[in-house]
């Protein structure tokens, strides 16, 4: 059985080798590091470029929209970069509205602008206050306009209603499910797995954040994502090594490395 993470942090800690070898387990087969600001992007290159089985992201999280919303010209420098596989993470975030939702909008529309230039699948942060949708609607407008343009992305870590997720699938999105999943009051995360079509489920564990069951409140890492899907497995009916193989083949799929991955 062969998991691919799609989506973790990595800040440096300790070395890109020593930090894989202290999570790495017999199902963990591949991983993407996310950056969401430039010198995590950085930290997540370091990553791949050091992790043979590792593939990186570069992009700016909602949270630090405001460092970056009048020159985003740096990050050209990861163009081309063999082991890029997409932009991200990026999106809305008006829980915490750590970075005005204008300033928001402003640079996730620059980097979708980006990633359709890069030809590469942006990874989407999507996140609203209890009860409001205000960010799914600023987030589907943008992304609406992005898909027809031909773009690609995922909705990670999703935690919103089956009917936001089948939004985003009408316009070919993939989902991200964390350890969320696991947790007992997280019924519209139980209802998405559901909803979702099987060619369109990614696993990932945004770590250090949200480790599953029976970890929570610990701190998270990529290790742990067998967690994520054995949870699945057991809402949808089917043994794991089947989520496995699913969310695996959807990884390459998504990423579009599958090629770079068996040289």
């Amino acid at each position: 059985m062969e998991l691919f993470d799609t989506h973790f942090h990595f800040y440096g800690e300790v070395s890109p080798e020593e930090y894989f070898n202290s999570v790495k387990t017999p199902e963990l087969a591949w991983l993407l590091a996310a950056g969401a600001g430039f010198d995590e992007s950085r930290k997540a290159q370091l990553f791949a470029e050091h992790i043979e089985c590792a593939w990186f992201a570069a992009g700016v999280h909602p949270h630090s929209a405001s460092e970056y919303v009048h020159d985003i010209t740096m990050f050209e420098e990861f163009k081309g970069h063999p082991k890029l596989a997409a932009v991200g993470e990026l999106g809305l975030d008006f829980y915490y509205e750590n970075s005005e939702k204008k300033i928001q909008y402003a640079v996730f529309d620059k980097f979708l602008e980006l990633a359709l230039d890069w030809k590469l699948p942006a990874i989407v942060h999507c996140r609203d206050k209890d009860d409001k949708f205000d960010a799914y609607v600023e987030c589907y407008t943008l992304l609406k306009d992005f898909a027809h343009s031909g773009g690609r992305f995922v909705v990670h870590c999703f935690a919103g209603t089956p009917a936001w997720a089948e939004k985003f699938l009408e316009l070919g999105a993939f989902i991200g499910i964390t350890g969320i999943v696991t947790f007992p009051k997280a019924v519209n995360i139980h209802e998405n797995i559901r909803v979702i079509p099987a060619d369109r489920l990614l696993v990932e564990t945004d770590s250090p954040y949200l480790a599953p069951v029976p970890y929570r409140g610990k701190t998270n890492n990529p290790g742990y994502l067998i967690k994520v899907a054995e949870k699945i497995a057991l809402l949808r009916g089917c043994p794991v090594e089947d989520i496995a193989d699913i969310t695996t083949a959807n990884a390459f799929k998504f990423l579009n490395i599958k090629e770079r991955a068996e040289k």
